[in-house]
């Protein structure tokens, strides 16, 4: 295709290379579909995304016989999780024991996870990556979405496609363009994300610590800390008034062992904020267009599901149109099965997510008072059975996808 060139046709143009339209347009082209991922920045060189990569994706590499290939790639295991209210801990969720080839959690940097597929997508003739080509707007046609436009380094061009697959993110420029429906759920939280280094006789768990009015989580990264620190949902100018110090003195108070460390934290060009959302659209779908992933439905990042649920919906996609994209036959009805397949898994998540922020997050960061252990938090300590529940949701997820698309012959 020539670059040269205003305008080009393809089978499926997928706005947006993050884990789901990098995740599908792989599959894709390893199914033998004309493919063409389009993503906006030069490189995957995200700083402060989720980098958990779930025993269900994990089971997704085995299963297309990457994984051994994949776990070369630099990362941290994770096989339980633990939190701290108070002055109580409690482990929550044990991996062990899940019916997965790898029981634990990979900590990978989202970028390097981007280049893998990025690097296996192009295996195969007909996976077009583009950088720096920034979808901004649907091209409609007799009633049906016909492609994109997308600004390039190059200037405008016109992308035409059978299929246009919105998989750029919760701001997704596809649904703003799209007339879709969207219900806002709502999230009583925010997040600030920071980074702090690790030493050797820090502890190894990643963990979780909850003291009235607030709330952190560490992430393990070996040689430093990725830390996410909850606040009331736009309290960061109120964090910011406090000053720079104030904030440090609560996450040392969080953590005391990171009082000669948090010095790392210079400015609040140091701190991240991300703004917390669930969403979801009505329809997902119309004719020639399909959203997926946090563009059909923003998560919450309790329990760090969003990416390996996106990453679920690229693959349920995949099975389903395939076939009917290499015959040039997809139909409505094609883009109302993903809907359909995707939909239940994506409720009860955000129903769970909505729960614990209600029931949870909310009273503690309202709270003034040193909180403790509900009983029913505690039975995971009296009968470590339990753990394995809120593991399997966490790392298999509701109605986990398994690869059915075949592999095309490689000419």
């Amino acid at each position: 295709m020539d670059m040269a060139a205003s305008s080009f046709k393809t089978t499926c143009v997928i706005a947006g290379g993050g884990p789901a339209g990098m995740m599908l347009g792989f599959l894709l082209a390893r199914a033998g579909v004309a493919v063409t991922v389009l993503e906006k920045h030069a490189d995957f060189l995200r700083d402060f995304r989720g980098d958990t990569i779930h025993p269900s994706t994990l089971e997704l590499m085995h299963e297309l016989g990457l994984l051994d290939e994949f776990l070369k790639v630099k990362h941290d295991k994770v096989d339980h999780l633990t939190g701290q209210v108070g002055k109580d801990v409690v482990t929550i969720a044990d991996f062990s024991h899940l019916p997965t080839t790898c029981k634990f959690i990979a900590l990978m940097p989202q970028w390097d996870f981007l280049d893998f597929l990025a690097a296996q997508g192009k295996r195969y003739p007909k996976f077009d990556l583009r950088m720096r080509h920034d979808a901004i707007g649907l091209i409609e046609s007799n009633g049906r979405v016909a492609g994109v436009r997308a600004k390039t380094p190059d200037g405008e061009i016109e992308l035409l496609a059978d299929l246009v697959v919105g998989c750029d993110g919760r701001h997704s420029t596809v649904r703003d363009k799209s007339g879709f429906t969207i219900d806002d759920i709502g999230a009583p939280i925010d997040v600030l994300w920071f980074r702090v280094s690790r030493r050797a006789g820090d502890t190894a768990e990643t963990f979780g610590h909850l003291e009235a009015g607030r709330m952190m989580i560490m992430l393990n990264r070996d040689d430093y800390w990725q830390c996410a620190y909850v606040i009331p949902k736009g309290g960061i100018d109120r964090v910011k008034q406090a000053g720079l110090d104030t904030f440090k003195d609560a996450v040392v108070a969080m953590s005391p062992f990171l009082r000669d460390r948090t010095a790392e934290l210079r400015s609040w060009d140091d701190i991240k904020l991300l703004t917390v959302a669930i969403d979801r659209l009505r329809q997902w779908h119309r004719p020639g267009l399909l959203c997926i992933g946090d563009a059909a439905h923003a998560m919450s990042p309790v329990g760090g599901v969003g990416i390996n649920l996106a990453i679920q919906d690229a693959v349920a996609a995949a099975n389903i149109l395939a076939a009917p994209l290499k015959a040039g036959q997809v139909t409505d009805a094609h883009l109302a099965a993903v809907q359909k397949r995707r939909t239940l898994p994506m409720k009860v998540i955000q129903w769970v997510q909505v729960q614990v922020q209600k029931r949870v997050l909310s009273p503690l960061l309202a709270s003034t008072q040193t909180p403790t252990l509900p009983w029913q938090v505690k039975l995971f300590n009296w009968f470590p059975v339990l753990r394995r529940f809120p593991a399997r949701l966490i790392g298999m997820g509701v109605r986990p996808e398994h690869v059915r698309t075949p592999e095309a012959p490689v000419s």
